[in-house]
């Protein structure tokens, strides 16, 4: 199979070197290394911060908190944004250049009816939502005391010091509060 690489026409693609992430960003290599590294990289979990320091500290590692996060629904509207990750949060693991948020698992819903959680990235949940730079999931508990797994979140590489937030909207609900702890991977760069 013959390609175009760096310009340059490459009759076997397959004896090309493959350089991960320190070669062409976007290309075949890049990706499969950006794919291995998501596959098979360290998780850590964490929770809310002992003692927040207004936008840049808000998580502490899981167990070493002072708990979980709790987010609420407004009146059939999303609710208000909480800021779960600060500036000087990530990285966790000493070297890591970025991050995606991976899982929450949440502890304790409110309510036993659907929420969707919006996750985003950036200065402001507001501003995040504008810039299109966030994810969603759909959770729906089984009773007030959860019973699933963790959910699994999508989400984009980013860089380490990114502020992260979260919100919900319980359709229908006026108040509906969900508890949780985030998981997130970290990658070197």
């Amino acid at each position: 199979m013959s390609v175009i690489i760096n310009g340059s026409l490459v009759t076997d693609a397959d004896s090309v070197a493959a350089q991960g992430l320190a070669g062409v960003h976007n290309s075949l290599a890049y990706r499969v290394h950006e794919i291995e590294r998501h596959l098979h990289s360290y998780e850590r979990w964490m929770e809310l911060a002992t003692t927040p320091a207004a936008e840049t500290h808000r998580a502490d590692a899981a167990g070493t908190g002072a708990g979980v996060f709790q987010i609420d629904a407004g009146n059939t509207i999303y609710g208000a944004w909480l800021q779960v990750l600060g500036s000087e949060d990530t990285p966790v693991i000493a070297g890591s250049a970025y991050f995606d948020l991976h899982s929450l698992v949440f502890m304790a819903a409110e309510r036993n009816l659907p929420y969707v959680v919006q996750v985003a990235y950036g200065a402001t949940g507001a501003a995040a939502l504008t810039a299109e730079s966030y994810t969603e999931a759909v959770f729906v508990p089984q009773s007030n005391v959860i019973d699933t797994g963790p959910v699994e979140l999508s989400s984009r590489r980013t860089a380490a010091g990114t502020k992260v937030w979260v919100r919900c909207i319980c359709p229908g609900q006026n108040t509906a509060t969900l508890d949780f702890m985030l998981g997130l991977h970290e990658y070197e760069g």
